[in-house]
């Protein structure tokens, strides 16, 4: 959640970034060069080999160099240089010093198909945490919540546990556990919130299920003999109808993090937003002091989309360098917004775009809504 500078005595990388095209494509694949003729190859007309030249052919074979396997290689980057941290994980939390930090996973890749709806997500720990041995303090979630049929829905969540807490990873990957439990109990009554586009009713069920939230994250810390604050996190959460024929979408937030809009090859970092309530319309909602279990209440909006959109929940770790570096706007809008949805380890590779000074964990949670 805290923004790190690099040190400068930290190792350059060992290889610069291969070049990418700022469309997203990954970095061309090289081919297996080819020659006009194989060794111990027959040219027409000649005589069958005998045992000798059959053994010379098999000897041949065996040297011939297999393919190079595809690689995506090393993430690309804004700016001229990139970062000064490898760009690959680092050393881990020891068990012994925290079991709940080493046990998580350096990086997290998720995602799910529900037509018309697709789901691309991923949490990375921040190039500062990979250095100095610290855990991924961001969590996410996808669920679908409801019985099969109408009044389903998906629910994605992003959290950031705070910088100064110290057990705020143990923090957000709860709460966005319990997030997915505690807004299927009211999954019906949310559905037809959005379905009406009751924005009163959708921001009194959201704050019913926050209160909820913040008391199981309090007595769950208390039941450890933690004081709650240590598990602090941000929540960020979107409710998505199943149903094509419903364009509303449900926000709620606690704390600090982004959500933006891909529409037409142009981002909106504050669909539904008012400048009161972003930070001037920079993407970043201005409630950087909030944070469960303290906080109890939630900001909420609704969001009306169209098919063809691509909406981005996120923590701030990708919604501040979204906000503010064009390049990184330019390569997400042409990665993302071509119509189609990258494969899983395609939109890994692109996620980890880097930018100078930006070493946070970064988290977040893509939707793609189909065309018809």
């Amino acid at each position: 959640m805290e923004q790190e500078t690099p040190s400068t005595s930290v190792p350059p990388v060992a290889a610069s970034a291969p070049s990418a095209a700022v469309d997203g494509t990954p970095p061309a694949l090289r081919a297996e060069p080819t020659t006009e003729e194989t060794p111990g190859a027959q040219s027409p007309g000649a005589e069958a080999p005998g045992a000798e030249g059959a053994g010379a052919e098999a000897a041949a074979a065996q040297q011939t160099p297999r393919p190079v396997p595809p690689t995506l290689g090393v993430p690309a980057h804004s700016g001229r240089r990139p970062p000064s941290y490898p760009p690959v994980p680092q050393g881990r939390p020891r068990v012994s010093d925290d079991p709940t930090a080493a046990v998580l996973p350096d990086i997290v890749l998720d995602g799910a198909a529900y037509p018309p709806l697709t789901v691309r997500a991923a949490s990375v720990r921040g190039d500062s945490h990979r250095y100095h041995g610290e855990p991924r303090q961001d969590s996410l979630g996808v669920s679908l919540l409801g019985e099969p049929g109408p009044g389903e829905l998906l629910m994605l969540a992003v959290a950031d546990g705070v910088g100064s807490a110290s057990l705020s990873h143990v923090g957000s990957s709860s709460v966005c556990r319990w997030a997915a439990w505690a807004f299927a109990h009211h999954a019906q009554e949310l559905y037809e919130a959005l379905a009406a586009g009751a924005a009163a009713h959708f921001a009194e069920l959201a704050t019913f299920v926050v209160e909820r939230l913040a008391d199981k994250l309090a007595r769950n810390a208390k039941s450890r003999s933690h004081d709650p604050a240590s598990h602090a996190t941000t929540l960020r959460v979107l409710l998505v109808p199943r149903d094509p024929s419903i364009r509303t979408r449900g926000l709620l937030t606690v704390g600090d993090g982004g959500i933006a809009l891909l529409r037409d090859g142009r981002w909106d970092l504050d669909p539904g937003g008012t400048s009161e309530a972003s930070g001037a319309g920079d993407g970043v909602i201005d409630t950087r002091t909030a944070a469960l279990p303290l906080s109890r209440t939630a900001e909420t909006r609704l969001l009306t989309t169209r098919p063809g959109d691509v909406l981005v929940l996120s923590t701030d770790g990708l919604s501040t360098p979204l906000a503010g570096e064009s390049e990184m706007r330019d390569f997400f809008g042409s990665a993302w917004g071509g119509g189609s949805v990258p494969e899983p380890a395609d939109f890994l590779w692109q996620f980890q775009y880097r930018v100078k000074s930006y070493d946070d964990d970064r988290t977040g949670v893509v939707l793609w809504e189909a065309l018809p």
